[in-house]
């Protein structure tokens, strides 16, 4: 699509940090696995309007450097129009290293038959979803934040190439697959990217070392058993790797095609970031 919007860019990274272009703002972000020197010079990064400090409870402030930032702004990246907004996570509303998943529901899709439903769970704010609606999927999007439903609502309304088929709902993921399961619903794509820890809808508690296993064999029962399908695992929490995340869909899901890697985001300087993991696995 052609975008209304300026794009998305990964300037640089160092020093524990990255400097991108978010549409017409400039911003600086903790980037925790980037110990290397910048490749860009200091008056590079001194352009930026604001920075993101986090404190000790995870969360932070966002420190004017040049411009203060408005509420909220659209930008375009991988193909689709967003809606940005500078959140106290220090999060702008995407994750540019998912754009590869986006990438893979566009290809894969296609080759499972026409308006086959697809789940996504731990949706955030819709793109992954759109990515599906627009290859012809059926998704359901479940996320537990309101906010961040809404978010996706209004994501899908910039993108009019993305069809209007994706059933939002906001609830917690186990709670939401034990009730399909009982019902009987099945799906012939099902991504997920859990967080590390985290808290459901009503406050259930959320431990990805803990519940990764459970999820997933809940994710095998609402897998369609006699039709192509594809399972999407992406994260990016301390102790997993590519292959640990193979292991898991091979575990569980059995005879397959697997693929894994590096989740990165290119820069404009012909490196890469590296910024989490996801493998996949395949039922043709």
């Amino acid at each position: 699509m052609s975008s209304r919007f300026p794009a998305y860019k990964l300037l640089d990274s160092g020093n524990f940090r990255k400097l991108e272009q978010a549409g017409n703002y400039r911003l600086i972000r903790p980037a925790l696995n980037a110990s290397w020197t910048p490749s860009l010079a200091q008056k590079e990064w001194a352009d930026a309007d604001a920075e993101f400090v986090r404190d000790s409870s995870g969360h932070g402030t966002w420190r004017r450097l040049n411009r203060a930032l408005p509420e909220s702004w659209n930008l375009s990246w991988a193909g689709f129009d967003l809606k940005i907004k500078p959140t106290n996570f220090g999060h702008l509303g995407f994750f540019a290293e998912q754009y590869e998943n986006w990438r893979f529901f566009e290809e894969v899709i296609p080759t499972l038959g026409r308006n086959v439903p697809t789940l996504n769970l731990f949706a955030y704010s819709g793109i992954g979803s759109m990515a599906m609606a627009r290859a012809g999927a059926r998704p359901v999007h479940l996320d537990a934040s309101r906010g961040m439903t809404d978010w996706g609502k209004e994501n899908r309304a910039l993108n009019s190439d993305v069809p209007d088929t994706i059933r939002w709902i906001v609830d917690d993921v186990n709670k939401f697959c034990k009730r399909e399961i009982r019902r009987g619903n099945r799906y012939q794509g099902i991504a997920l990217d859990p967080p590390s820890f985290g808290r459901g809808s009503s406050s259930e508690l959320w431990k990805i070392d803990d519940q990764i296993v459970k999820l997933l064999e809940m994710c095998r029962e609402l897998l369609s058993s006699d039709k192509p399908a594809f399972v999407t695992l992406s994260c990016h929490s301390p102790g997993f790797t590519p292959v640990a995340l193979e292991r898991l869909l091979d575990a569980v899901f059995g005879r397959g095609e697997l693929r894994s890697g590096e989740m990165t985001i290119p820069e404009t300087t012909g490196k890469r970031l590296p910024a989490g993991i996801t493998a996949s696995w395949i039922r043709r």
